[in-house]
């Protein structure tokens, strides 16, 4: 799609900031035919390092969701649900921002309950995100 078609489309089904996204997702697709490759020569945690770096509008959550997505199971996707019952156990503080040096504290804190539990980091927070919306979307 061209960028007004896909501003178009973004904004009928109701998403925010559609007018942005779209221009993201134009910008991203120059990156369509070598990321494969620039995430199997990096591994999970420097391709993350690399998305949040080179692909605009990508943090730290959307290049975790992204590589979860593509088979990489051992980063956290911290969306607000996964920080608040983290919170309500007493695991975390809940944080106003995530900088990075937070989100990869965080996501230390939930690697050891993982380990502990004996899951995968993408079991625990798909599990932490049942628990708190009692669904299962992604």
């Amino acid at each position: 799609m061209s960028l007004e078609e896909l501003r178009e489309k973004l904004r009928s089904f109701g998403h925010r900031f559609y007018s942005k996204r779209a221009e993201y997702i134009v910008e991203a697709r120059r990156y369509a035919e070598s990321l494969k490759k620039i995430v199997t020569d990096l591994g999970e945690f420097s391709a993350r390092e690399w998305l949040v770096k080179n692909v605009k509008g990508i943090g730290y959550k959307e290049a975790s969701h992204f590589l979860r997505n593509v088979g990489y199971f051992n980063l956290a996707i911290l969306d607000r649900h996964i920080l608040s019952v983290l919170s309500e156990h007493g695991i975390i503080e809940k944080p106003k921002t995530l900088t990075r040096r937070r989100y990869l504290e965080i996501e230390g804190k939930m690697r050891d309950l993982a380990e502990k539990v004996d899951l995968s980091l993408g079991e625990l927070d798909l599990y932490l995100w049942y628990m708190k919306t009692g669904k299962v979307l992604k």
